[in-house]
């Protein structure tokens, strides 16, 4: 058996309308810097595992892996919060989520992810929204450690990380690869899927 069967039998199967727009993005990954078919069958089967029922994306993009997102959402009951900085992916991204008739709710915010991420913040400290029991990074890859300083304050205990470029984009991720690693209040593993993710746990 090829490495390619196994990958396909081990991505999950959609409708046929879903099928085929994630096909198109596929199409388009390098011009959106989308997630590969196994990473975002990677991240699905995460979300479901933990049952997240909160999730937070940093990057949205063009909604590939936002609709693999969704997609487990739909079965766990939950919702996406994602987060772009230019809106016209962003438009994109609603577009191919109505396109592929997705039930589960999500909240759309444009502007710089670590300006978001203050507002989010905030509003938990408020009480006006609750605390995300996942998140998924992908964004600018030297801002990853700015980014965890504030999803720290937002994430549930026993909550999930999973940041994305982690072996492709080594050296700009290296400030949030070690101070994952040298942190004792979470568990981390780096995995070799994809550009290579890092998945934390909160203690």
């Amino acid at each position: 058996m090829l490495e390619s069967d196994i990958k396909k039998i081990n991505s999950i199967c959609f409708n046929e309308k879903t099928e085929e727009v994630l096909s198109l993005l596929e199409k388009t990954q390098k011009e959106f810097w989308n997630l590969d078919r196994e990473s975002a069958n990677f991240l699905n089967l995460l979300i479901k595992i933990n049952n997240s029922k909160n999730v937070l994306e940093i990057g949205t993009s063009n909604g590939y892996s936002g609709i693999w997102i969704l997609k487990a959402l739909e079965e766990t009951g939950g919702k996406l919060t994602t987060i772009e900085f230019w809106e016209k992916r962003q438009s994109i991204a609603r577009k191919n989520f109505q396109l592929c008739a997705i039930s589960a709710e999500f909240e759309a915010k444009i502007g710089s992810a670590l300006v978001v991420l203050q507002d989010l913040e905030e509003e938990i400290r408020n009480l006006k929204r609750d605390k995300f029991d996942f998140v998924f990074i992908d964004a600018n890859k030297k801002e990853y450690f700015d980014y965890f300083l504030l999803v720290d304050k937002i994430l549930k205990s026993n909550g999930i990380i999973v940041a994305d470029n982690i072996l492709t984009h080594y050296e700009k991720t290296l400030p949030y690869v070690e101070t994952l690693f040298k942190n004792c209040d979470y568990q981390s593993q780096i995995v070799q899927v994809g550009a290579g993710m890092m998945i934390s746990r909160k203690n």
